[in-house]
């Protein structure tokens, strides 16, 4: 059986968003999920200059990906987010909390302010780990 562990130990700051440590023992499958951009399935640009749209369609994205995988949301375990500098982080925090909703155990995460993404109108890249127990 496979055991994912969340833990906020005691001398690491407490964050409702995100959990300090994740570790995972036993039978299980790992799925990496690599950087999901505001690109839709027909590879148009979605919210070109709004990145509250853009990080809609990149969940969007995440969720087809891990789908695909037999996973979920709630097998994250481990996520990066790159946003354009200069870009805030309140409306990606924002739809991040609408997309997680009240599930316990919030994955690990770290946030990373770039000059640049893979193309000039992209303002998020978000990629992922996840662990789904068989």
């Amino acid at each position: 059986m496979t055991a994912v562990e969340h833990m906020n130990p005691q001398g690491l700051a407490k964050n409702p968003a995100f959990t300090q440590v994740v570790a995972i023992a036993g039978p299980h499958r790992t799925v990496y999920v690599g950087g999901q951009n505001a690109v839709d399935a027909e590879a148009k640009m979605v919210g070109r200059g709004d990145l509250r749209a853009q990080v809609r369609q990149v969940f969007a994205n995440l969720k087809v990906a891990l789908g695909a995988a037999g996973a979920r949301l709630e097998h994250i375990v481990k996520w990066n987010i790159y946003i354009v500098a200069g870009q805030p982080l309140q409306p990606a925090f924002e739809v991040f909390r609408e997309e997680w909703g009240q599930r316990p155990n919030p994955p690990t995460v770290s946030v990373l302010y770039v000059s640049a993404l893979a193309f000039p109108d992209y303002l998020v890249e978000l990629d992922a780990v996840a662990v789904v127990p068989e």
